[in-house]
């Protein structure tokens, strides 16, 4: 037998796909990075719209309460839960949105499902007692529990919706947070907490001629059901069976709406900037006998940490999820395993992980083949870079809607869009009329914190929190500032940086916060706040880790890597705790369960 026979990865020629990922991703690179998108504001601010509840008039609030969060996505309704199950129940929440939910408010898109099972993906499944139907449950199923959390909690009570915050300032005479809204709501709140999250900001491509096109248009984050037919369920867009469509974007949004649009209208035309890799989902109801017998007491918090250590490299001795996040991190653990003792090196680590990696993709790309009907529109499908350079996608129809009579790939080679017209989109001088221009764009990432958020805190003395992270973000566990007493940051960068199950980082965090703020009331303490040591020390040991282990400026651009453009030397605190996700949810366990909460000063 020779030495490759039987070794995908000797067989493949790695030194070329290196090349073929270099020049894919040179091709798309552009000087402006995120300034090629659009903010939305001023005559494009119609895209901003809520096409899903309608504002009602009220008097402006002008109270007192004792935590205010900002955010009614899982951040707040987690951490209002859990403060509720501590005894604080003075909890408001603030949400620019007509109800709870956050991203799955505004994602009512035909399709949107999560991308992590819904096992470890839906909030308080155990304490709401809700099973999901299905391994990866559909948007409305996901807006329903994020419903029931408010319900069960009584969160409904004190919140403010259709409300943003402008104005937060802390007021060291009164130990309390000043909030101003939108709405003329001027009231105090002992604690503050921000769940903004990272994608709820939506953007536009930057194409010339956006503003001149005459048709029908609307972004995916405020999908247009009086305009399409169908529902937020899946129902037929039946009113597209006349209509020419053109969908912009090819990432995880795309992925799952466009096998709907496929089946709905008269032509749709998909513009490609990149592909995205798309694994198999293999989507499956969930059978409630089987429910039963997993859901014993405890249940979902084990496997939030069965899923964390088989993806991020801890001991599991079973894989429960078992999808194509834990698939990979398999891969690359036997490649590493396969090393000799004295190979284990972080060079040959590496190089194993490489090789992992060029399988996986090999394999995706070689399922297109085997689903896609036309050989060029295959070809142009597939995804020339490392699975992680862009986040990962899993979906059991997309391609097959290639294959759908009126759908056409329209590839730009990874140019884009060159200009929209009054009747259409025009790529490589060929303009495509349409009836309607669907922006699949996303979300800003990479804007500044206080733009995305819509107002910058003002700590202690006037500093703001842009200012206090001018040289990069600043923070002890991800959570605490020093010098913004009283104060909450729910998200995963500077803690545990999972990044394949964001809402781990996120139920973990309203754990430590209820655990803070009852200690506090408990023993009559005013302030809870972050030492100036606390900070430094952890951020020195963050910058002892590896640093950005996805989306490296050497991948194809996107929102991961800052489109491909350097962040400069304030983006190297964007990490995690060095010794990864598991080590980081064991260590806060155990720093919140001792009661001593070192690093902060409890003061009356």
């Amino acid at each position: 037998m020779s030495e490759t026979e039987g070794n995908p990865v000797a067989q493949l020629d790695k030194e070329s796909l290196k090349q073929k990922y270099k020049e894919e991703r040179d091709k798309r690179l552009r000087r402006e990075g995120n300034e090629q998108y659009i903010e939305i504001k001023d005559q494009l601010a119609h895209y901003l719209e809520d096409p899903y509840v309608p504002m009602t008039q009220r008097e402006p609030v002008t109270d007192h309460v004792t935590f205010t969060f900002v955010g009614g996505g899982f951040s707040g309704l987690v951490t209002g839960a859990r403060l509720v199950e501590a005894g604080i129940t003075d909890v408001r929440i603030l949400e620019k949105g007509g109800d709870f939910g956050g991203t799955w408010y505004w994602n009512r898109y035909p399709g949107a499902q999560c991308d992590t099972a819904s096992f470890v993906y839906m909030p308080l499944l155990e304490e709401t007692g809700h099973m999901p139907t299905e391994k990866y449950a559909h948007a409305p199923e996901i807006l329903e529990q994020c419903q029931r959390i408010g319900k069960q909690y009584n969160l409904y009570d004190n919140a403010l919706f259709h409300t943003q915050v402008t104005h937060v300032e802390w007021l060291q005479e009164k130990s309390c947070w000043l909030v101003k809204t939108n709405r003329g709501d001027e009231f105090t709140s002992q604690y503050l907490g921000m769940g903004t999250g990272p994608l709820h900001v939506p953007k536009l491509p930057g194409i010339n001629g956006i503003e001149s096109y005459k048709g029908h248009s609307f972004h995916t984050s405020r999908w247009d059901y009086d305009y399409t037919g169908g529902d937020p369920g899946g129902a037929l867009m039946e009113k597209l069976a006349d209509k020419r469509v053109a969908i912009i974007g090819t990432g995880a949004t795309s992925v799952q709406c466009i096998p709907h649009l496929a089946k709905a209208c008269k032509e749709l035309y998909v513009c490609q900037r990149t592909p995205s890799s798309v694994d198999v989902r293999d989507n499956k109801p969930t059978d409630p006998e089987w429910f039963k017998e997993i859901a014993t007491e405890g249940w979902q918090q084990r496997w939030l940490d069965n899923f964390t250590a088989n993806q991020t490299g801890g001991e599991a001795e079973e894989d429960l999820v078992n999808d194509g996040w834990t698939e990979l991190s398999r891969r690359v653990r036997e490649k590493i395993m396969d090393l000799s003792p004295e190979d284990r090196v972080p060079a040959k680590m590496w190089e194993a992980w490489e090789d992992a990696d060029f399988e996986k993709m090999n394999e995706i790309r070689a399922r297109i083949d085997g689903v896609v009907a036309d050989q060029k529109t295959a070809d142009e499908l597939k995804a020339w870079y490392r699975q992680l350079c862009k986040r990962p996608c899993f979906h059991d129809d997309y391609l097959g809607s290639y294959n759908e009579p009126g759908t056409y790939l329209v590839d730009t080679d990874g140019k884009g869009v060159e200009r929209i017209t009054e009747k259409g989109v025009v790529v490589a001088g060929v303009e495509y009329e349409v009836d309607c221009i669907i922006y699949a764009s996303g979300f800003e990432v990479g804007t500044p914190f206080e733009r995305r958020s819509g107002f910058d805190m003002i700590g202690r003395e006037g500093e703001t929190l842009s200012e206090h992270w001018g040289d990069g973000m600043r923070t002890l566990h991800g959570l605490q500032v020093h010098g913004f007493p009283n104060a909450f940051i729910v998200q995963a960068t500077q803690g545990a940086n999972l990044i394949s199950n964001y809402p781990h980082n996120l139920t973990d965090a309203g754990k430590t916060i209820a655990t803070m703020v009852a200690h506090a009331a408990s023993h009559d303490f005013q302030e809870i706040e972050a030492t100036q040591e606390a900070e430094d020390k952890w951020v020195e040991l963050l910058m002892t880790g590896p640093g950005l282990m996805i989306g490296s400026q050497d991948c194809t651009p996107g929102y991961y890597n800052n489109e491909g453009v350097d962040p400069g030397p304030a983006r190297k605190s964007f990490v995690g705790y060095p010794a990864g996700a598991v080590a980081f949810f064991n260590y806060i366990d155990a720093w919140r369960s001792t009661g001593n909460f070192e690093g902060v000063d409890f003061s009356v």
